[in-house]
């Protein structure tokens, strides 16, 4: 309940200032005309879904808290086919182009939002009696939430200054290379989507471990995890070198588009094996609630990113956003794993 009083507040803060937000975004990453008057329509269409994204990120981080996944697999199951089904129907037959796309995952996030609170009635309808109002507001009770929400916070502005930078850098190159690195980060997103599964395990399972002192199950678990992260990332690999054709064509009919992301597949073969490791780390510290390192090592990473591309830009042109979005993982995980003796191993 802290957690949805908090994203009902962003939310709305972020539906107030959507406008003078959207002029500045626009400012700080110039593109064609075209590509600007489409951003912003899709924004300002989106942004209304606000409410329910961050209500979910919620509801998905206390399902997943208690070892309840299938209620935020059902969740996203439900999102993400609604959100398909809607914006084909929005934007193709009803003929609303960009527009209907952006309503289309508007809606779909609504559906999820109720499909939640379905789940939770479902499943712990019986706790609700152990929770009352005057628990939520007092002052008192806020204080650890805010330490590890207010770190993680921290740690997600710097994933948005790296992801996001990543775009604005991107634009300045022309709208093809604009579209090849956002098709290339859409494929990487793709395999984060199946370490993330195991990275949500080793959230509920160190949490659960650590909580009962159990160091044995805690390593075990630990040492599970990364095997099956690096076969993940293997398997990605090889996903991504057989059929990097086929996945571009899937993103796009462009031909210059098509041909212009040649260059590039490098980093769409390696990226699974770089950054496997530190998205099995980041499961791992939040589930040992260690919220300070890993805001620390974010921190570091970004410096990491933007130094590396500022000092080959010149002579590498756009290849080196990804040479500095490598340095960011590679460096996110050495940095974890330096400091995992201190934050996980020794905290039991």
């Amino acid at each position: 309940m802290q957690g949805l009083v908090l994203a009902l507040g962003f939310s709305f803060l972020l539906i107030l200032i959507q406008w003078p937000f959207a002029q500045l975004v626009v400012w700080l990453s110039p593109s064609s005309a075209e590509v600007e008057t489409l951003a912003l329509e899709y924004f300002f269409t989106r942004i209304w879904a606000a409410p329910a994204v961050l209500a979910l990120f919620v509801f998905r981080g206390w399902f997943i808290g208690v070892q309840n996944t299938l209620a935020s697999m059902i969740m996203d199951v439900v999102i993400n086919i609604t959100n398909i089904v809607l914006s084909l129907l929005f934007a193709l037959n009803m003929g609303m182009g960009i527009r209907g796309i952006a309503l289309g995952t508007v809606a779909a996030q609504y559906i999820g939002l109720f499909i939640g609170i379905i789940l939770l009635c479902a499943f712990y309808r019986k706790m609700f009696r152990h929770v009352g109002l005057t628990a939520v507001i007092r002052k008192g009770g806020w204080k650890r939430y805010f330490s590890l929400s207010g770190n993680l916070f921290i740690r997600s502005i710097c994933m948005l200054l790296i992801y996001t930078g990543f775009t604005f850098l991107a634009a300045k190159y022309g709208d093809t290379l604009l579209a090849v690195a956002t098709i290339m980060m859409k494929l990487l997103l793709l395999f984060s989507y199946f370490v993330d599964g195991f990275a949500y395990a080793g959230e509920a399972l160190t949490g659960k471990f650590i909580g009962a002192g159990n160091k044995p199950a805690l390593m075990r678990t630990i040492r599970l995890l990364f095997v099956w992260s690096t076969v993940v990332g293997i398997v990605s690999t090889f996903f991504y070198i057989i059929g990097d054709q086929w996945l571009l064509r899937i993103m796009t009919s462009a031909p210059d588009v098509i041909q212009a992301a040649q260059p590039y597949l490098p980093w769409l073969y390696s990226m699974p094996l770089v950054s496997c490791l530190t998205f099995m780390w980041d499961g791992i510290y939040i589930g040992a609630t260690a919220g300070k390192p890993l805001r620390n090592i974010m921190i570091l990473s970004v410096f990491a990113f933007y130094a590396i591309y500022l000092a080959m830009e010149g002579s590498l042109g756009i290849q080196s956003l990804w040479i500095g979005y490598a340095a960011h993982l590679v460096t996110r995980s050495a940095a974890q794993t330096w400091m995992a003796r201190k934050y996980i191993f020794n905290v039991i």
